[in-house]
């Protein structure tokens, strides 16, 4: 099909961007999967999705391991998908299970990887989830792709080889990397930072125990990094990386008095040494100049609007 527009919903002559075409996102309960499915289905893919064995079952979702070499082979054969979102992994910095984080994160994706490539049915694009944490404490206040990667922890480490995992199959896969800054939304786990200051003021709470005082974070709205992904899918730059951000930075003392503003009240901050990581990661603030050049603007949500959204949940 021949795209000829690019808004929301990109229109293609022949009907909609996804109409008649599979889509499997893998990791579809997790936090961003539930919107890239709703993003996908909008655009008119029939979304198919992969849980964790145990999980509640549906229409067109499947329990499978990533670790399960040949379970992940099975369902990409049934699948046969046209697009692929690879969305599962460890996501949380802090998680204290290592080997598990570099079992998931890369041989997990090597396992999906290969599955495609060897699959009968090649898809026009396959997203690999990565993360701005790859980037570590760079030494410059606005970080493009360029910037050369310099991990600080297991998690980040764990993404960064994945990405290089994933170039042995770039001459077989049309494979692009999604580096996503921070982002939030409604849903997303309580061990994550925003939440858990939207949480205690949601509960009246007038005190709150964080870390580390002086960190700064690009934060999006899951809605946006969602619509980001969709494009990227559709237009399929393949062999590229992009950064997935707003564009501007928060400090958490910025972030406790919006939250004040929208909840009405003033919360003492009480930094707990336990809460504070050696390499955490003190800035992170990302250009979307190279994603935007690609899918178009993304008109990214005031961070305030996205807090409100989460506190009136």
């Amino acid at each position: 099909m021949e795209r000829v527009a690019t808004d929301d919903i990109p229109a293609f002559i022949g009907g909609r961007e996804g109409e008649g075409r599979r889509a499997l996102i893998t990791g579809l309960r997790g936090f961003t999967g539930y919107y890239l499915a709703q993003e996908l289905s909008a655009a008119g893919y029939r979304v198919f999705g992969t849980v964790l064995p145990g999980e509640e079952l549906g229409p067109d979702i499947h329990a499978v391991d990533l670790c399960d070499r040949e379970a992940v082979a099975r369902i990409v054969d049934e699948v046969q998908p046209d697009v692929v979102a690879h969305l599962a992994g460890i996501a949380f910095v802090a998680h204290a299970n290592s080997e598990l984080i570099y079992r998931v994160n890369v041989v997990g994706t090597r396992n999906l990887l290969e599955a495609l490539a060897l699959g009968a049915h090649r898809p026009t694009s396959v997203l690999l989830a990565s993360s701005a944490n790859i980037y570590g404490n760079a030494s410059v206040s606005v970080i493009d792709e360029s910037v050369p990667p310099s991990p600080a922890n297991d998690y980040a480490v764990s993404k960064l080889a994945m990405e290089y995992m994933a170039r042995l199959w770039m001459d077989k896969l049309p494979i692009i990397i999604a580096r996503p800054f921070n982002y939030t939304g409604r849903g997303q786990d309580e061990n994550f930072l925003l939440p858990k200051i939207v949480s205690h003021f949601r509960r009246n709470e007038r005190r709150i125990e964080l870390g580390n005082l002086a960190i700064a974070r690009d934060f999006s709205d899951v809605r946006m990094v969602s619509r980001a992904y969709r494009r990227l899918l559709a237009v399929a730059p393949s062999g590229e990386a992009f950064n997935v951000c707003s564009g501007s930075s928060h400090s958490l003392a910025n972030l406790i008095d919006m939250m004040g503003q929208i909840a009405g009240y003033h919360i003492e901050v009480q930094v707990n040494p336990a809460f504070v990581r050696a390499n955490d990661v003190l800035t992170l603030a990302g250009s979307n100049s190279k994603l935007t050049a690609v899918i178009g603007q993304l008109e990214p949500t005031p961070l305030s609007e996205t807090l409100r959204w989460m506190y009136l949940a």
